[in-house]
């Protein structure tokens, strides 16, 4: 299937797809940001414990750790 272009298409057509666009987010249900920020900050603090990138990997569970070192004389 083709990829659909925005510039090939009739004004018309454009005017169509832009009011669909429309009526699908005005049913969307919509949220206060401040909220939203508080609720986000608290699942990320709740689970920073667990987290690698913030609390590291152990070294005997770390599949990246190097094996052995070179030494070049």
């Amino acid at each position: 299937m083709p990829a659909l272009h925005m510039e090939d298409l009739p004004e018309k057509e454009k005017l169509k797809m832009e009011v669909e666009q429309l009526r699908k987010e005005v049913k969307l249900q919509r949220q206060q940001v401040s909220k939203c920020s508080e609720e986000i900050k608290n699942y990320i603090e709740e689970r920073s414990g667990d987290d690698p990138l913030v609390k590291g990997i152990p070294e005997d569970k770390n599949p990246f750790k190097e094996k052995g070192s070179c030494v070049i004389s």
